[in-house]
Formats: structure tokens, C-alpha cells, sequence
């Protein structure tokens, strides 16, 4: 992508996460994030080709960043160290999604929430599967992985709603009742 359509997919984002704050997904049209924007019908869907899809590109976006495999020192926290283990990396997420909140919150309370945690559960899975093969157990694998992959997603939605605790705090809460160690 050049730096062109860079610019132009964040005006992109920027508007739509503008009106995000201002009203609910499902009453956001396409026409307002290219009003807000300040940009032509065409160029919107050069870059996309529906609002949903608007939601799952900023969705990864936000996700590729997070579950990256080698974080950043950012203005929140830092958690670019080498010895990076799976509380560090819930709380990393959780520190994203509170740095997001101000939109995130709108889009978990309307029918564009079930969208967003379909998606952050697909990057959910992968972290714990690669940690559920180092714990032995009896209990099935797929049922392990899709026990904490939806009580995670549905911490950050709760969390979303009862923001009075931090990142730390929420992944001490999602720690406290896993058999992770």
C-alpha cells in the first residue's frame, strides 16, 4: 500500500472512529464516514466494500498490532521484553483495548459487537491453543480452548462496560479462575 492510500484509509478510520463516539454502529451510514472523511464515494469503496467490512479491516488493524510477536515500547505500557509469557500478552491486549475503548464500548453495545468478538476470537484462539499444548489434562483440548477464548472475549465485554479496573486487574481476575499458572 503506498503512502497515499495510507492517508487515505486512516481519514478512513479516523472518521469512522469519530462517529463511533458520537453514535451507535448501526446508525452510522457509509455516507457520514465519507462526509467525515472528506473523501468520494468512489474512494471509500476502493478501500471498502461495506461498512462491516470498515469494522473487520480496523478490528485486524487493531489485532495485528496486539498479537504481534514482537511488541512495541508504547505510550501506555511497554511490553516489547523477550520473556513475554501469557498474562503479559492478556494484558498487553488489554491495554489496547482500553487505549480503544472510546469507540470499542459503542461497537460491543450494538449488533456490530457479535462481529468484533467473532473476529478478536479468531485471534484469541491461537494464543490459547499454543498454551493449552503445554498443560496436561484429561479435559478435551477443544473444549479447554473454547472455555477460555469465550469467557476471555466476554471478560473484555463486561470490562468494557465496568471500566473501573485497570488492564492489570482484569487479567489478574481472567487469571485467577484458568488453569493456567
Amino acid at each position: 500500500m503506498d503512502r497515499r492510500q495510507r492517508k487515505t484509509r486512516s481519514a478512513i478510520f479516523d472518521a469512522f472512529t469519530k462517529l463511533l463516539s458520537e453514535k451507535s454502529y448501526s446508525n452510522i451510514t457509509v455516507q457520514e464516514i465519507i462526509d467525515e472523511a472528506d473523501i468520494s464515494r468512489s474512494t471509500f469503496y476502493s478501500h471498502f466494500e461495506t461498512k462491516d467490512e470498515l469494522l473487520r479491516e480496523m478490528s485486524n488493524d487493531i489485532f495485528a498490532h496486539v498479537f504481534s510477536d514482537h511488541p512495541a515500547k508504547e505510550k501506555s505500557h511497554d511490553f516489547s521484553r523477550a520473556d513475554y509469557d501469557l498474562k503479559e500478552e492478556i494484558t498487553h491486549i488489554l491495554y489496547h483495548l482500553q487505549d480503544n475503548s472510546r469507540y470499542l464500548s459503542r461497537i460491543l453495545s450494538c449488533e456490530s459487537g457479535e462481529m468484533f468478538m467473532r473476529y478478536f476470537k479468531e485471534y484469541l484462539e491461537k494464543i490459547f491453543r499454543d498454551e493449552l499444548k503445554k498443560i496436561k489434562t484429561d479435559i478435551p483440548t477443544e473444549y479447554l480452548l473454547n472455555h477460555m477464548v469465550c469467557d476471555f472475549a466476554e471478560t473484555v465485554r463486561w470490562w468494557m462496560k465496568n471500566d473501573k479496573f485497570s488492564p492489570e486487574d482484569i487479567s489478574r481476575f481472567f487469571f485467577s479462575a484458568t488453569p493456567f499458572d
